[in-house]
């Protein structure tokens, strides 16, 4: 009896941002075919964002999928928040928060953004942001250098990267109006108390119980039920990584800076390893488009 032929993996679709435009690739990695553009976003000449907020998306610094990729939530160093609904190509949310460096969906319609350092502009915070109320958060809580955040559903806790610990809130008053995050715990890395160490990156690796944590010298896997911290297991040596993503199959995307800048011409997979360099480009996160928490 013959067997049936292994049907050819479908291509990935890999999220990337870093400059003024939010992309998606279409990624075939077994094969090693060129990725080819598959959707594109840039604030600029929106008539769905106001007109101060289209020149806050310069610097583009997270491309979060949600419901695997209909709706993206975007971040910019620039100030801008968007939530965008791609079936529709509109702006459900848009916000501005200083610094901002990542975004993730909370209970009850309301988003929390990693508000990053902003000299005399309100940065090192947490914002969190009803949808139904974008021109201001409806509650906040103090975090130097703000980078990452990840909400745990299972555990209903928020996770948040600073300069220096990870920490982890939970949400208090949730269903009133004045709603509170309630700080449970604070953990560092190894090495954190450097003066130059900088917490970057935060994100879920889907089966696990762990969350990728890169910093400015290292990249690291927080256990989430023992609250330990271990090296990770291909990159934990690698300095200034940007983004770490990894697909449920075992693929890993990782961006590192290069050279003195804060970005990268290139993106580098894992399990197969491959590097996708596009010269001019300015590279600083790549997402999965899968659930976060798969």
């Amino acid at each position: 009896m013959s067997q049936r032929p292994t049907p050819p993996a479908e291509p990935k679709q890999l999220i990337v941002c870093g400059w003024d435009e939010v992309f998606i690739w279409s990624l075939d990695v077994a094969q090693g075919a060129s990725p080819h553009k598959i959707w594109s976003w840039r604030a600029a000449g929106r008539e769905d964002l106001p007109p101060a907020l289209r020149r806050q998306f310069g610097t583009t610094d997270e491309c979060k999928p949600l419901d695997r990729g209909r709706r993206i939530l975007i971040t910019s160093s620039g100030g801008g928040v968007a939530l965008v609904d791609r079936p529709s190509d509109r702006v459900l949310f848009c916000a501005h928060a200083p610094n901002a460096h990542s975004a993730e969906m909370l209970p009850g319609q309301r988003i929390a953004v990693a508000s990053s350092h902003a000299a005399d502009r309100g940065g090192d915070q947490l914002l969190v942001f009803d949808l139904a109320v974008p021109d201001r958060p409806c509650t906040s809580a103090p975090l130097p250098w703000a980078h990452g955040v990840v909400w745990d559903d299972v555990r209903r806790k928020l996770y948040a990267l600073g300069q220096r610990d990870l920490r982890v809130y939970s949400l208090a008053d949730w269903s009133s109006a004045t709603p509170r995050l309630q700080p449970e715990a604070a953990e560092q890395w190894p090495g954190a108390d450097d003066a130059h160490e900088c917490g970057h990156d935060l994100y879920p690796v889907p089966g696990t119980d762990l969350l990728s944590v890169t910093a400015s010298r290292a990249t690291w896997l927080f256990d989430r039920d023992a609250q330990t911290f271990q090296p990770h297991p291909v990159l934990a040596d690698c300095a200034h990584v940007k983004s770490v993503c990894h697909h449920p199959d075992g693929t890993v995307v990782y961006v590192q800076a290069e050279g003195e800048h804060w970005w990268s011409e290139a993106i580098h997979l894992l399990h197969p390893d491959r590097e996708l360099r596009v010269p001019g480009e300015h590279f600083y996160k790549a997402r999965w488009n899968v659930a976060a928490g798969s």
